[in-house]
């Protein structure tokens, strides 16, 4: 059974709606206003943000942060 941009948009609909419920309508509103879906494809993002760094510079640097 495929799922449908309407099935979607009706899950997403009974999703807000259990959260309103379950939160109350103030902790909802704080919901809403902190989340965010993303963009991009942080997997690729973070292979090209760390392809430098090696293991032993992430040892190093919890030697010096732990001691």
């Amino acid at each position: 059974m495929a799922i449908t941009s309407k099935n979607l948009e009706k899950i997403r609909k009974e999703e807000l709606k259990a959260l309103r419920e379950k939160l109350g309508l103030h902790e909802f509103i704080k919901f809403l206003q902190s989340y965010s879906e993303g963009k991009g494809d942080y997997t690729e993002e973070r292979r090209e943000i760390l392809k430098d760094i090696k293991i032993e510079d992430v040892q190093e640097f919890l030697r010096e942060e732990l001691s």
